[in-house]
């Protein structure tokens, strides 16, 4: 960082800086936590010759508390020491075969993945969405924005299965529906991905879905195709086609990074002999609701019962989950 030229060129200094902060963040952690255990000593030895022990040990049962949820943030961040787990994320969730009963699922998991983000204290904007014909949707794209999302979501990659007695079925029968979610790193001006002109067309339509009467009067809503690599990506969520087709873009950029990620991945699995599993073609979750209640992550084993409280939002057993079990491998 002191070498001459370095805060120059953003592109070179904003990584490192990200990563100092986060590494300084995490010193101070561990310092507060050594200073604690010293307290925690402090306290033992006052409790024995102190008169006032029952209100004593409320205060060291609060400190305690406080402790763990340190410990338990700091383990949380150790977990997520990937390539780009500190950046935001772009989540799209797109139905499998099973018709409207799959596009409800998918909006439902859009739903959940929503809660789950506002729970947490994540900005979310959603960058694309398409109605299905009946309910449901065809598809979304929703950006999350803070520290870690993509870290915390990336683990979500994959097929989810839904079993339940189907709303749209008049004989009431049993139906599977799946719908698959995929979560990008969002590019940041510090990241060079080059879109040339050639390689892309770029096509405006008129917008669907709610908005009031502004949204049927132009053709704002833009989509990008990529000719090489054959992603296509859209964004109707802004009144101006300018706003849109910038926000698009920047969609396009980061599967543009994340394919090249993951080719970089595949590549040192086939160097290291292993066989990379991707998220996107694989079934990692199953929410069966009906015979019996249960969710189920098929990665980690890990099983609950409330099945209503995980479609509220309630995924972070998983999330961690999947993340432990991806530290102990590596």
């Amino acid at each position: 960082m002191e070498q001459p030229g370095f805060w120059d060129d953003p592109r070179q200094s904003a990584p490192l800086l990200r990563r100092r902060r986060t590494l300084e963040r995490r010193q101070t952690t561990v310092d507060r936590l050594n200073a604690d255990s010293g307290e925690v000593e402090a306290w033992l030895e006052l409790l024995a010759e102190s008169a006032e022990a029952v209100e004593g040990e409320r205060e060291l049962s609060d400190f305690i508390q406080r402790v763990r949820r340190e410990t338990e943030a700091l383990d949380l961040e150790l977990k997520l020491s990937g390539e780009d787990d500190e950046r935001s994320a772009l989540l799209a969730i797109h139905p499998g075969e099973g018709g409207t009963d799959s596009q409800d699922w998918a909006e439902i998991l859009l739903r959940m993945y929503l809660r789950w983000a506002e729970q947490n204290g994540f900005d979310v904007t959603l960058l694309e969405r398409l109605d299905g014909d009946e309910a449901g949707l065809k598809s979304a794209t929703v950006a999350v924005r803070g520290d870690y999302a993509f870290g915390r979501l990336r683990g979500e990659n994959g097929v989810h299965r839904l079993v339940r007695i189907s709303p749209f079925d008049a004989a009431k029968r049993r139906h599977t529906s799946f719908a698959s979610v995929y979560a990008y790193p969002e590019v940041d001006d510090d990241i060079d991905i080059e879109v040339e002109d050639k390689d892309i067309r770029i096509d405006t339509f008129r917008s669907s879905g709610a908005g009031g009467q502004h949204v049927n009067v132009t053709d704002s809503a833009v989509r990008i195709t990529h000719h090489p690599s054959g992603i296509v990506v859209s964004c109707q969520n802004e009144r101006s086609q300018i706003k849109n087709r910038a926000v698009a873009m920047k969609i396009l950029k980061a599967r543009l990074y994340d394919r090249e990620v993951q080719k970089r991945r595949e590549e040192q699995a086939e160097r290291e002999g292993q066989k990379l599993e991707i998220g996107f073609g694989s079934q990692i979750r199953s929410y069966v609701i009906h015979p019996y209640r249960m969710v189920k992550d098929h990665r980690t084993k890990l099983e609950v019962s409330a099945v209503e409280r995980v479609l509220d939002g309630e995924i972070d057993p998983f999330i961690d989950a999947w993340l432990g079990q991806q530290l102990e491998t590596t």
